[in-house]
C-alpha cells in the first residue's frame, strides 16, 4: 500500500498529468482524425459512407469521453488551473505546431483546393473531399466541394468542443443555454438546412440559405451573381433578399437594443461559436494592451470603411448594368445612402455625442468618410470602374484580404498564439456594427460591485475580446464597451458574483458609479487644504 501523501492543491504540476481514461478519449479522437488525414493523402477507402461514419464517430466519442472523465469527476466549477504550465494553452512548441497545421490548411482550402482533392472541371473527386462525397451526396445531392468539407469539420468542432464547454461551465446557466445555442444554429441553420434547400432546388443558381449570416458578415451579399440568384430563384430566392435585407436594418438593431451585440456574436454566429467552443482554451492569451487597442480601432475601422465602399460599389455598378431588375437608378441608390448615413450620423452626434467613447467616436468618423467616399462615387464612376477602380477587383481584393486571409487563415489559424476572437477584435465589420449600436443605443451593460472586487484578475485574463474588466470592476464602473461580446465569461469566473451581465433601462447606463480610490488624489494635499 502506497504511503504517498496525495497533493490537492491546484498549482499541484501532479494534477494536470492526464490518466488512462482521459488519454483514451484523446487516443479515440485523434484515430477519427487520422483516418481523415489519409484520405487527404490520397487513400482510396472502399465503403467510404462506412469510414466517414467511423471517423466521424470516433472524434466524437474521444471528445466525450475525455469531457466526461476531466470534468464530472470534479466539483462544479471552472477548471482553468494548468493552462500556463502547458505548451498547446501558452504559446509552447504544440501551440506552434497547431498553429502551422491549421493555417496551412486554411491556406490550402481556400487557395489550393485541388491539393485537397476537388476536381473543378466536373470529374471525380479524389482525396479529402472525395471522402465526404457521401455526405454531401445525401444531404444535397451533389458531390462535395472543398466548402462542403470544411463546412462539416467547422460544425463537427463547433458540436463536439460545445459540449465539452457545457460540461466545463455546468455551475453557469448563462453558458450553458448560450453554448446550446451556437451549436443549434450552426449545426441547423448554417449546415443541415441550406444543404437541404440546395437539394430541393438544383436547378436554381446558387445564393446563399443561412438566414443568420447576414451581410456585413456575408460580404458578398450585395454582389451582382448573388443579387441576380437570389432574384431569380423563385420564392425562396426572394424571400432570403427580403429576409436579409430585413436583418440589417430591423430585426438586427432591435434585438441589438434589448440584448447587446451579444444577441449575435455569442449566441448565433458559426465565428462566435467556433471561437467560444474550439477556442475556448485560448482565450486567455488575448492581448490587454492599450497598444492592442488602438490597433484595434484602426484596423476595425478601416475594415468597416473598405466593406462598405466595396458593397456600394458592387451595387452601384449592378443598377448601372442591369437597371431593367431594379425599381431605382445608380444616382437614386448613392443619394439614398447618403442621406441616410448623414441623418444617422446628425442624430447620433446631436443626442448621444455625450455618451460617446473613443470607440464610438472612430465609428462616427468612419461613417463620415463613408459618406465622402459615395459621393466621389457617384460623380467619379462608370458603369464598371469606380472611382477609377474595378469593381470587380475591388470585390476580389476584399474577398483575398479579408473574407480569406483574415477572417480564415490568421482569424482561426492564429488561436493558439493571438487568442480566440483575433478576427472579431481587429477584422469583423459585423462587430463594428453592432458595436456602436451596443454602446449607444442598447440596454445591455455588465454591471460590477466595486466593493466585492479583491483584484484577483480572473475576469481581465479570461476576457477573449481584450478587455481589461478587472479595473472596471475596482471603480465600480458599468461596462459599456464597444468591444465586449457579451459572452460572459468574466462573470462566470470571478469569485465574488463582481460582475453580472444586465438588460435595463437606457438611462445611467454609461454615466458610471465611480469608487474614490487612494491614488486618485493626493490625500496629504486635501487634508492640508481643508
Amino acid at each position: 500500500m502506497s504511503k504517498s501523501i496525495e497533493n490537492i492543491s491546484v498549482a499541484s504540476h501532479d494534477n494536470n498529468v492526464l490518466d488512462g481514461i482521459q488519454k483514451t478519449g484523446i487516443s479515440i479522437g485523434l484515430i477519427g482524425l487520422f483516418i481523415m488525414a489519409l484520405a487527404l493523402f490520397n487513400i482510396n477507402f472502399p465503403y467510404k459512407g462506412i469510414w466517414l461514419t467511423a471517423s466521424i464517430v470516433a472524434v466524437f466519442g474521444g471528445i466525450i469521453l475525455y469531457a466526461n472523465r476531466t470534468y464530472l469527476n470534479k466539483p462544479e466549477g471552472i477548471k482553468n488551473d494548468g493552462i500556463m504550465h502547458s505548451s498547446l494553452t501558452n504559446k509552447g512548441t504544440l501551440a506552434w505546431m497547431v498553429g502551422i497545421i491549421l493555417t496551412s490548411f486554411y491556406v490550402v482550402l481556400y487557395w489550393f483546393p485541388k491539393y485537397l482533392g476537388l476536381n473543378s472541371e466536373g470529374g471525380a473527386n479524389t482525396g479529402i473531399v472525395a471522402f465526404f462525397d457521401p455526405l454531401s451526396l445525401l444531404l444535397n445531392g451533389k458531390p462535395a466541394s472543398q466548402w462542403f468539407v470544411y463546412g462539416t469539420l467547422y460544425t463537427i468542432a463547433i458540436v463536439g468542443l460545445g459540449y465539452k464547454f457545457i460540461l466545463k461551465y455546468r455551475h453557469n446557466k448563462y453558458q450553458l443555454v448560450r453554448t446550446i445555442s451556437v451549436m443549434f444554429f450552426q449545426l441547423g441553420f448554417a449546415f443541415l438546412i441550406p444543404e437541404i434547400l440546395e437539394k430541393l432546388n438544383p436547378e436554381k443558381a446558387y445564393f446563399a440559405k443561412d438566414l443568420k449570416n447576414m451581410w456585413p458578415l456575408n460580404y458578398y451579399f450585395f454582389n451582382d451573381w448573388h443579387l441576380k440568384a437570389m432574384i431569380e430563384g423563385g420564392n425562396l430566392g426572394m424571400f432570403m433578399l427580403l429576409f436579409g435585407i430585413a436583418m440589417i436594418f430591423i430585426i438586427s438593431p432591435i434585438l441589438t437594443y434589448f440584448y447587446g451585440k451579444r444577441w449575435y456574436c455569442s449566441w448565433v454566429c458559426g465565428c462566435g461559436g467556433l471561437a467560444e467552443t474550439a477556442g475556448d482554451s485560448f482565450r486567455h492569451l488575448s492581448s490587454k494592451s492599450m497598444i492592442s487597442w488602438k490597433i484595434e480601432r484602426w484596423m476595425i475601422h478601416s475594415v468597416l470603411v473598405f466593406v462598405f465602399v466595396m458593397t456600394i460599389a458592387v451595387i452601384f455598378t449592378f443598377l448601372s448594368n442591369n437597371p431593367e431588375m431594379s425599381f431605382i437608378t445608380r444616382d437614386q441608390f448613392i443619394g439614398g445612402i447618403v442621406i441616410f448615413l448623414t441623418v444617422f450620423t446628425t442624430a447620433l452626434f446631436l443626442f448621444k455625442r455625450k455618451d460617446m467613447d473613443t470607440d464610438a467616436v472612430y465609428t462616427m468618423v468612419t461613417l463620415v468618410v463613408i459618406i465622402i467616399i459615395s459621393l466621389l462615387m457617384n460623380y467619379f464612376s462608370g458603369n464598371q470602374n469606380i472611382l477609377f477602380i474595378d469593381s470587380n477587383s475591388l470585390r476580389e481584393w476584399y474577398g483575398f484580404a479579408i473574407g480569406a486571409a483574415f477572417s480564415g487563415v490568421i482569424g482561426v489559424g492564429f488561436y493558439p498564439i493571438l487568442g480566440n476572437r483575433v478576427w472579431c477584435r481587429f477584422g469583423c465589420p459585423m462587430a463594428a456594427i453592432l458595436g456602436l449600436q451596443q454602446r449607444l443605443l442598447s440596454k445591455f451593460r455588465i454591471t460590477t460591485n466595486g466593493g466585492q472586487c479583491i483584484s484577483c484578475g480572473n475576469c481581465s485574463t479570461f476576457c477573449e475580446m481584450g478587455i481589461d474588466v478587472r479595473s472596471y470592476a475596482q471603480k465600480g464602473e458599468n461596462i459599456v464597451r464597444s468591444s465586449c461580446v457579451g459572452c460572459g465569461v468574466c462573470s462566470a469566473v470571478c469569485p465574488r458574483g463582481v460582475l453580472k451581465l444586465e438588460n435595463d433601462s437606457p438611462g445611467g447606463r454609461i454615466n458610471a458609479n465611480e469608487i474614490l480610490l487612494g491614488n486618485d488624489i493626493d490625500l496629504m494635499d486635501y487634508v492640508n487644504n481643508k
